[in-house]
């Protein structure tokens, strides 16, 4: 093992025992098994409900100002994923794009995003405002998702369209009745 294979495992540790403790801690709401790596940036943090057997991964991004993120449990984000809650003020006649504040935004302007759980969302996918990942859905990397994901659905793509589902109509039905106890 080389002095920088020790400093970096130092380093890790570090992070791990404080400053992923001090992130948890900022949440509105923090489950349990809930992994936070080096790299993530969360604007708006006191707006963000994490469930339980939560892994973000390296370099996620969750921006917030108004609207909630809830997460629910067993969800699993790759690197590089970006969850948007909020839009620019773009059409108003006369007046710059640059000129507006958080305090000009209309609701519309700031939506929540949910994920319902047991959700993977792929490498570098975006979430936008007023999206809703149904339960079990899963989210291809790359992916721009800007409208509801049905339960149990593969989407992929820009903007992310449902490619096919995870199981068949009566076993999605019945995981849906039963989904707290598997």
């Amino acid at each position: 093992m080389t002095i920088y294979d020790i400093t970096q495992k130092i380093k890790r540790v570090f992070y791990r025992v404080t400053y992923s403790q001090i992130i948890k801690r900022g949440f509105a709401r923090c489950g349990k098994q809930v992994s936070v790596p080096e790299y993530c940036n969360f604007a708006g943090i006191k707006n963000i409900y994490v469930g339980n057997d939560v892994s973000f991964g390296e370099h996620t991004q969750i921006m917030t100002t108004r609207a909630k993120v809830i997460l629910g449990n067993h969800i699993m984000f790759g690197p590089g994923v970006t969850i948007v809650t909020g839009n620019h003020i773009t059409d108003i006649p006369g007046r710059y794009m640059t000129t507006f504040t958080d305090k000009d935004k209309r609701p519309e302007d700031d939506q929540d995003v949910i994920f319902e759980g047991d959700n993977w969302i792929g490498a570098r996918a975006t979430i936008l405002k007023g999206v809703s990942i149904g339960y079990g859905a899963v989210v291809a990397a790359g992916a721009v998702v800007t409208n509801d994901v049905p339960p149990f659905a593969y989407v992929g793509g820009v903007p992310a369209k449902v490619i096919k589902h995870r199981f068949d109509d009566v076993t999605i039905r019945e995981l849906l009745h039963k989904k707290d106890n598997y």
